[in-house]
């Protein structure tokens, strides 16, 4: 009898759900997309219920096709949950949302965090929970919600209003209120959380008003975090009862997807933003280059740490080229509009539409493209920004070293933008290193997979989960003659000082 793990991977614009088989393996998919609200001030919100139910939408569809392969319900042993990051949602006891989900991309802080830095709290914040003050992460969003709602304030000093990231609203909503939980890499994004002593610090809490919001539970990323009886919520009635043995943040998971089970190795998801993140290891260093230290992923006897750079513009610039200055009608043929030149022309886009992340995090930088002529062609502008996405990975990479004084042992490569294979030869040659790439697009969901069956029982160890991503991972070759993307680096960096 085989075992399957459901594996609900809750993304910015979509919700997939997938089940793998205990070889790694995709037996059947679903996927919904999601609404976000971009506002032109620079807010960015989604609906909680919406999230909610595109979860549930997401998990039917991919149930459906399971059960339409004459695959039986019953060999679903566990699920797992990986999550947009950063984004959180504030509820009252009953699961009733008080406000829109805040999403991590949203600049609604810009002004707390210039203020909080002139109070001289920036070295305090990054001494205990490895970040920065930047409206990226969580709680400095939460200050401007409760500077700009006094009712919502009064319930908070009360202590009515529950706050969780995605996969705590999540767990929260399927358990009908039993188990308010989060993980322990969720949590770290939040500016609330200390990462030495893996809990949410009350420090931080008390000098920011925060002592009487309601938290949850912190646990490692493998935990049994409860029972779900999902055949309640779903309209196909499909009964199914599982644990959820696994809660990650989307990053993280694909982190512990691609196998980065060692101190040195890296992966970067290309997703609607990016995420560079390097294991160092069981002991927190704390960068002096711009980087994130963060938990990597943890079971219940091992907890990893990472250096972390978060790029906040990536897939998300090509979607602005496409729905904005209409230059193409598909994401695919930009490939071929960058090939088709031989060359940048000098002309970079520097893809700051929401300020840029590390290792430069100027919160209220603007998007611009820059030397552009009259010769100037739409290919030239979409390879600018394709270019751009290895030119602010190879920006990380080169911290990341700095903090370490070494260089990375390896880097595995994931998300929607690894199609393009301009992109991604165009970085391997820049950072000259081969780059790892896993068959299974969906790595995500996969490391969520990996960590629930872990808890589960049905892998046995982190040993065996890399022996199955050697046998499914490819790699890209750098070209060692090509100067081209080593050339335009130089240039680059030029434009991106300020």
């Amino acid at each position: 009898m085989k075992k399957y793990i459901l594996a609900i991977d809750q993304g910015t614009s979509s919700t997939k759900t997938i089940l793998f088989d205990e070889s790694g393996q995709a037996a059947a998919k679903g996927s919904v997309d999601l609404k976000t609200n971009y506002f032109d001030n620079g807010f960015v919100e989604q609906n909680p219920e919406d999230i909610f139910q595109n979860v549930l939408d997401s998990v039917t569809e991919c149930l459906n096709d399971f059960t339409k392969k004459g695959l039986a319900v019953s060999d679903i042993v566990s699920c797992g949950i990986s999550n947009q990051r950063e984004t959180f949602i504030l509820w009252d006891k009953d699961g009733n949302a008080l406000a829109p989900a805040v999403v991590w991309a949203c600049k609604r802080s810009i002004s707390i965090c210039t203020d909080l830095i002139k109070k001289g709290q920036n070295d305090f914040i990054k001494l205990k929970t490895g970040l920065l003050l930047d409206p990226y992460f969580s709680g400095t969003k939460l200050l401007w919600l409760l500077e700009n709602d006094a009712k919502l304030k009064e319930k908070v000093t009360k202590g009515e209003v529950y706050f969780g990231t995605v996969d705590c609203w999540l767990l929260y909503k399927l358990t009908n209120g039993t188990h308010f939980k989060t993980d322990y890499t969720n949590a770290s994004r939040t500016l609330l959380f200390n990462i030495h002593t893996l809990q949410w610090d009350a420090e931080i809490l008390e000098t920011w008003g925060l002592s009487n919001l309601n938290l949850p539970q912190p646990c490692p990323s493998s935990h049994n975090f409860g029972m779900v009886d999902f055949g309640q919520f779903l309209d196909n009635k499909i009964p199914l009862s599982i644990p959820i043995t696994s809660l990650i943040g989307d990053s993280h998971a694909a982190t512990f997807g691609e196998g980065c089970f060692e101190k040195g190795t890296a992966k970067v998801t290309l997703g609607t933003g990016s995420s560079i993140m390097m294991n160092i290891g069981d002991k927190a260093i704390l960068s002096n280059s711009g980087m994130l230290t963060t938990i990597c992923w943890s079971t219940e006897n091992r907890v990893d740490y990472a250096l972390e750079g978060a790029i906040v513009s990536c897939g998300s610039t090509i979607e602005w080229l496409k729905n904005e200055l209409q230059l193409f009608s598909s994401a695919a043929e930009t490939e071929a509009m960058a090939k088709a030149i031989p060359d940048n022309a000098g002309i970079y886009l520097i893809p700051a539409f929401s300020g840029l992340g590390a290792p430069h995090w100027q919160m209220s930088r603007k998007a611009s493209i820059e030397g552009m002529t009259f010769g100037t062609t739409k290919n030239h502008i979409v390879r600018a920004a394709l270019e751009s996405i290895p030119y602010q990975i190879k920006d990380v990479v080169e911290a990341m070293a700095k903090d370490m004084q070494a260089t990375i042992k390896s880097i595995s490569v994931n998300g929607g933008m690894t199609q393009n294979k301009f992109v991604i030869h165009f970085l391997a040659d820049l950072l000259g290193i081969p780059l790892n790439k896993q068959r299974n697009p969906d790595v995500s969901a996969l490391g969520a997979a990996y960590l629930s069956g872990l808890k589960s029982g049905v892998y046995s160890s982190i040993e065996q989960l890399s022996a199955i991503n050697k046998s499914q991972t490819d790699q890209v070759l750098a070209d060692s003659d090509n100067d081209l993307p080593r050339n335009g680096y130089l240039g680059w960096k030029e434009k991106i000082v300020t």
